[in-house]
């Protein structure tokens, strides 16, 4: 039986937004088979004009969501003096990253994080890439007895941002409320970390391809974590999925393989989700738990909450498919910018495709740092670094008053 045509408007999603399916339930997990929606012949595809045409629409309904959830949307403030060309690239991933966010808390039905972390020895957290700094915002409004710190390489926090341009004179922005308990730092996590006290929750989001040796900054997240402290890695995974056979032979399939490609002959593969619950219990974490779900790339599925979660999925992939896309095309296989574009337009079809039944599988993997070493599969060895950074080796002792150790 067809379903009647369908405009995606930002209206609809608004709507979408505020059912109590999209708060109170988490997403299905990847071993589900999702039944597909049966569109009309001149619904195969959504148009890029009718999704997310007013972005007053979007903040709406992304408010009206997290409002019910218990947390405010953190508004960023007039933009609309600054000089496009300046803005365009930073404001469009900006942008990106905060409904990127909403989509998470979509697929955990309004949680922001998963692990079984005890709440009342919460007193320092790491958010490891914390991008615009809306997950350490809505952590530190959480737990406002933990201190919360966020680190990224991009100064594109609250503060920092605002800062930026400020200094430039070219935009004037409201202040945006960041709790006392949330600090952001610029630092590239790659070096050594100079941390000078463990963590009791280190939270990674979107990390792969950021790290060109996953096992070491596994590794790093063990040693910065106190005992008894949690790990979660949140990660999509390539290539692009399928459960039938509409993916096969289709411009969207390549660009997944071609995306996976680029990023291994950078040294980054974007694969590296399969990997991490092994890291992870090799590093040293035990109760190790890992779990897959699905995000449809568009409206195909039948399931009403799938069909959401594909909604504001095709909104972050296709907002910024240029800027995912980039490095990857141009440094790792050598494609020209032009040529680039010309296959993206072809990708764009595909990913607006209802007929596709394509998703991105997502990894989430979340593991504990043993209270006392003998819990732990392995020895806990730091070795000393070059830069004289601290450095223990510590065997068959509680671990219960150590709670400094960097990597």
């Amino acid at each position: 039986m067809s379903c009647p045509q369908e405009t995606v408007t930002p209206a609809v999603l608004a709507a979408v937004a505020e059912a109590p399916m999209a708060t109170t339930s988490e997403a299905p997990i990847a071993t589900q088979v999702l039944a597909a929606d049966d569109f009309d012949e001149n619904d195969s595809a959504i148009g890029e004009e009718d999704i997310f045409g007013s972005t007053v629409s979007i903040a709406s309904s992304i408010y009206k969501f997290r409002e019910e959830n218990g947390r405010t949307y953190n508004s960023y403030g007039d933009r609309s003096m600054a000089p496009k060309p300046l803005l365009s690239t930073m404001e469009i991933e900006r942008d990106r990253l905060d409904l990127q966010h909403h989509l998470w808390q979509l697929t955990f039905g309004g949680k922001i994080f998963t692990a079984p972390i005890n709440e009342k020895k919460l007193h320092r957290v790491l958010d490891v890439g914390t991008g615009t700094g809306i997950w350490a915002i809505d952590m530190g409004d959480m737990y406002p007895g933990a201190e919360v710190s966020g680190v990224d390489v991009s100064p594109i926090q609250p503060q920092l941002y605002e800062s930026f341009y400020l200094t430039l004179d070219v935009l004037q922005i409201t202040s945006v409320s960041v709790p006392t308990n949330v600090k952001f730092e610029i630092d590239d996590l790659e070096k050594p970390w100079t941390f000078t006290k463990g963590f009791d929750f280190v939270f990674s989001r979107m990390m792969t391809g950021s790290f060109s040796d996953w096992k070491e900054y596994i590794e790093r997240c063990f040693a910065s974590t106190n005992p008894g402290g949690y790990l979660e890695v949140q990660d999509v995974c390539l290539p692009v999925r399928c459960d039938d056979d509409t993916l096969k032979g289709t411009n969207l399939e390549k660009y997944g393989e071609l995306l996976l490609e680029g990023s291994l002959k950078l040294g980054v593969g974007l694969d590296v989700a399969l990997t991490t619950k092994q890291i992870m219990e090799e590093a040293g974490f035990v109760d190790v738990v890992e779990v897959i779900y699905k995000w449809p790339m568009n409206k195909w599925p039948a399931n009403k909450k799938m069909k959401e979660i594909g909604l504001w999925a095709h909104e972050a992939t296709t907002s910024n498919l240029t800027g995912l896309s980039i490095a990857l095309f141009t440094h790792g296989l050598g494609w020209s910018t032009e040529e680039m574009e010309v296959f993206l337009a072809e990708v764009r079809g595909d990913i607006k495709n209802s007929k596709i039944h394509s998703y991105w599988p997502i990894y989430v993997v979340y593991g504990k740092k043993p209270e006392r070493q003998h819990e732990s599969a392995v020895p806990w060895k730091i070795d000393k670094s070059p830069v004289g950074v601290f450095s223990v080796e510590i065997s068959g002792q509680s671990f219960d008053d150590y709670d400094h150790i960097i990597a």
